[in-house]
């Protein structure tokens, strides 16, 4: 096989996983505005939830160890 073949070749491959990666994206059921408004806000709180609850934990743990090794 020669050289330019072996490109054509490689090179068509290449066409051909972003033609079925394409189609593959058209098959996808994007959210709506809301319902993406509605999975932010759900991130969001979770987020801020256990961001607050590592918090307390570690003032918590804190304060024990301080206690203990006072």
């Amino acid at each position: 096989m020669s050289f330019l073949a072996r490109m054509k070749q490689g090179f068509g491959r290449t066409f051909g996983y972003f033609a079925d990666s394409w189609s593959e994206l058209k098959k996808v059921k994007w959210p709506t505005r809301k319902e993406l408004t509605s999975y932010t806000l759900v991130v969001l709180f979770t987020i801020a939830f256990v961001t607050v609850y590592f918090y307390v934990l570690d003032l918590g743990i804190s304060e024990l160890l301080r206690l203990v090794f006072q």
